[in-house]
């Protein structure tokens, strides 16, 4: 291990955090489309512009966990990488991203994409969750307060 246990889940937190931001954005983006406030090319030119860093962001924590010795937590998050790098390589050769601003409208995709966004946020809801847990046990962790061998209490530090 070469980060504590308590840091590896304060940066989990962290990227679950940025990862739920995102995913609230990307909500709110499509709804805008659906509500035609939006254009079909900017709302797709603003999605796909974080999809990598989504990707790489949750791959990077999978190997942190996996690197730290967390099995548990690396076995939770791998399906997820698996399915956003299938997600990412999927698209056609022609098509200009994940959301492509052709395909959302014409095959009905829009709500296909808004669906999957709310399954991924109740899936980093569940995780940051998770991962809050992780942290709280990770700093509770033996004994918090130094005692001596006959049951005082020290309160220096």
């Amino acid at each position: 291990m070469f980060l504590p246990e308590t840091a590896v889940f304060c940066i989990t937190l962290l990227v679950y955090g940025a990862i739920l931001l995102l995913l609230i954005y990307y909500v709110l983006t499509l709804a805008d489309l659906e509500c035609d406030y939006l254009n079909a090319q900017e709302c797709c030119r603003r999605l796909n512009f974080w999809v990598i860093p989504k990707f790489g962001s949750h791959a990077l924590l999978c190997f942190l966990l996996l690197i730290s010795g967390h099995w548990i937590m690396f076995l939770l998050n791998l399906p997820m990488v698996i399915w956003l790098f299938y997600e990412l390589h999927r698209q056609r050769r022609d098509s200009l991203g994940v959301y492509d601003p052709v395909d959302i409208h014409s095959r009905g995709l829009l709500k296909v994409h808004l669906r999957n966004c709310m399954i991924y946020l109740g899936y980093y809801f569940i995780m940051f969750f998770v991962g809050l847990y992780c942290l709280i046990s990770s700093l509770i962790k033996g004994d918090p307060i130094k005692r001596h061998e006959d049951d005082e209490i020290v309160t220096g530090f």
